[in-house]
């Protein structure tokens, strides 16, 4: 019991030591970011930013700002603006803006993720959330010779687009592509990729002519910027996809060891770039 009591006082009393520059630096840096509230912006006209109705609604209503207040807003290109409230109505917010940053939250490469669609829409809407988190600067969702999910609607992935690029801190909504075939989007990424960019395809099977390798391993060597990676349905891309994406370009890579679901795989795919490149 003695014992039980003692422990809280040692806490107590580190966590009320004053606080020396750089951990007071620290403090400020994480109320600052961890409490920071962006707004997306869908027109910005001269110096002043306006807001939909939605967003409007949330800034007002929901967070209960005013004219005068101080406020961040993306404008979903990669610029944030630093802003004062000077319409607070929750039908269409204005803002005069202050001062601005552009490729705000950015990051040093460019990620074109195509991705077939799952049966469950929930699981390849979770990649979207979770592959903006991460960064990403185009999803294509993808219909493939295997694919169980032949019609994919976007409405909602953007809306989850949005939100996850202002909770992760970004000003870059990443471009979401209405879906087109396999074959269809191999043959375009040459106009897309440029002369610094790398192709990947991740499948399955294994082709002794076309030995896969790790796909960090094929990071590694990349000296460009310009990134691409296609993953396949839960069957998989068909032996004719994969010949076209290999005479196209496209290396063939694998994620490891484990199985796994086709969200995960393109989200373990936004991470590899991601860690290749911080």
């Amino acid at each position: 019991m003695k014992r039980w009591l003692y422990k809280p006082q040692i806490y107590t009393s580190y966590f009320w030591r004053p606080f020396c520059a750089q951990e007071l630096r620290v403090t400020v840096f994480f109320r600052y970011f961890c409490g920071m509230e962006l707004f997306y912006a869908y027109e910005v006209e001269g110096s002043v930013c306006r807001l939909d109705p939605e967003e409007s609604a949330h800034c007002v209503r929901v967070l209960r700002h005013r004219a005068g207040d101080a406020v961040d807003i993306i404008d979903g290109l990669g610029t944030l603006y630093h802003c004062r409230l000077t319409l607070d109505s929750p039908k269409g917010a204005e803002a005069q803006i202050i001062s601005k940053e552009a490729d705000w939250g950015s990051h040093p490469y460019r990620l074109t993720i195509g991705c077939c669609p799952t049966k469950n829409n929930e699981r390849f809407e979770w990649f979207v959330e979770k592959a903006t988190e991460i960064g990403v600067d185009r999803i294509v969702p993808l219909i493939g010779d295997h694919s169980e999910r032949k019609v994919y609607k976007t409405e909602r992935a953007l809306r989850i687009a949005l939100s996850a690029t202002k909770q992760s801190l970004k000003a870059k909504i990443p471009v979401i592509d209405e879906p087109v075939s396999v074959k269809g989007f191999i043959k375009e990424t040459p106009d897309h990729v440029g002369g610094d960019g790398i192709k990947l395809i991740a499948y399955c099977f294994e082709d002794e002519t076309h030995p896969r390798r790790s796909i960090m391993d094929a990071l590694r060597e990349f000296r460009g910027r310009d990134v691409t990676v296609l993953i396949g349905p839960e069957g998989d891309f068909s032996k004719e996809e994969a010949d076209e994406a290999l005479a196209a370009g496209y290396i063939p890579v694998h994620l490891g060891p484990s199985r796994l679901r086709t969200e995960t795989a393109a989200v373990t795919a936004a991470e590899a770039v991601y860690l290749n490149f911080i």
